[in-house]
């Protein structure tokens, strides 16, 4: 099969593999190689803690693998911020965010296949899941489920993890003001054309997930990316504030009405509607409050780069049509000329 004529990006998030990477890294360029024209592989390092590093620096040297391109992130972010890193750095016609652990890079040929033909998002999704707890699975449903109610997106299976996005989707996200929030669910909202492919590949990793870790990413993504939540809040609020001026209304034409009123009833509940009113105002006020301020939120860079490392063998600066000639009595420097 001929190479697809474009230049590639593929985003691997990595944290404590040290061990594998040399392994998942030949492999992912054996199968970059003769895939596609040009490539680059950007490997997003998530603050690990073992020798990780130190084979991501021996791999980009001069004997290492060509066009690996690393960042090392000071401290341990979510996998979408970390993916985000790579996105935001990537330089391909097309960017593929895969899971080394989880997705199978060997399908990424049919997804080429349909992006190059005028796709702008390809989602792949395993039939094969990493066994995890019953506990995680039933509140990773009840996450989907309220994703779906919300947003109208099943995060799971309109917008998985493993995509490959065109540029124009890429420049999209990044326009967005917190893209590694919305980097998740985006490509599947922004109105762009995509397709969902389906494929059973054993995992290479059967990592189980931290319950803990995932209800707090779930509950960030729910309430930073759909202001439905805080709608719920203040509409509550707002029937509070209506209920009780009806109620309020009610304790009146019974004091008029009635001639068999309890003594202070009449004066205690107007009491205590009105403060529940009161209260109910203000949180109505404070809700909206909340969302104009949410919508105009400047936050800082989630992630900061600790360091960064290129591969000495770049192949596409190979295939420039330059040489570099020193002249035998050039003393002062080299002299680069560019052949015709």
């Amino acid at each position: 099969m001929a190479p697809f004529p474009i230049f590639l990006s593929v985003v691997y998030v990595v944290r404590d593999q040290a061990a594998e990477l040399a392994t998942i890294l030949e492999r992912a360029t054996a199968k970059l190689a003769p895939l596609v024209s040009d490539y680059e592989l950007i490997v997003v390092d998530n603050a690990s803690r073992d020798d990780s590093i130190a084979v991501l620096k021996e791999l980009t040297g001069p004997s290492g693998l060509p066009n690996l391109q690393v960042y090392a992130l000071t401290k341990d972010v979510d996998g979408d911020t970390a993916s985000c890193v790579g996105v935001e750095n990537a330089l391909g016609d097309f960017v593929a965010v895969i899971d080394p652990f989880l997705d199978d890079i060997g399908f990424l040929p049919q997804m080429l296949d349909k992006a190059v033909g005028g796709v702008d998002v390809v989602f792949g999704s395993n039939g094969r899941k990493p066994r995890q707890t019953i506990l995680y699975r039933a509140a990773y449903r009840a996450f989907n489920g309220l994703y779906k109610l919300f947003n109208n997106v099943h995060l799971e299976k309109d917008a998985p993890q493993y995509r490959l996005m065109s540029k124009k989707v890429v420049n999209f996200i990044l326009q967005h003001p917190r893209p590694a929030i919305t980097y998740r669910h985006l490509p599947a909202t922004g109105g762009f054309s995509r397709v969902n492919l389906a494929y059973m590949s054993e995992p290479a990793a059967h990592r189980t997930k931290n319950l803990g870790d995932s209800i707090d990413r779930g509950m960030r993504l729910l309430v930073s990316t759909t202001r439905a939540p805080m709608r719920i809040v203040t509409s509550l609020s707002l029937f509070g504030a209506v209920a009780n001026l009806a109620y309020s209304t009610y304790v009146v034409a019974v004091g008029l009405f009635k001639a068999d009123v309890a003594p202070g009833w009449v004066s205690m509940s107007l009491q205590q509607s009105g403060m529940f009113f009161l209260i109910s105002l203000v949180l109505l006020i404070l809700g909206e409050y909340i969302l104009h301020m949410s919508s105009l939120s400047n936050e800082g860079p989630p992630y900061h780069v600790a360091q960064e490392m290129t591969s000495a063998r770049m192949t596409r600066r190979e295939k420039l049509n330059i040489e570099e000639v020193v002249p035998a009595a050039a003393s002062d420097g080299a002299a680069v000329h560019a052949t015709p």
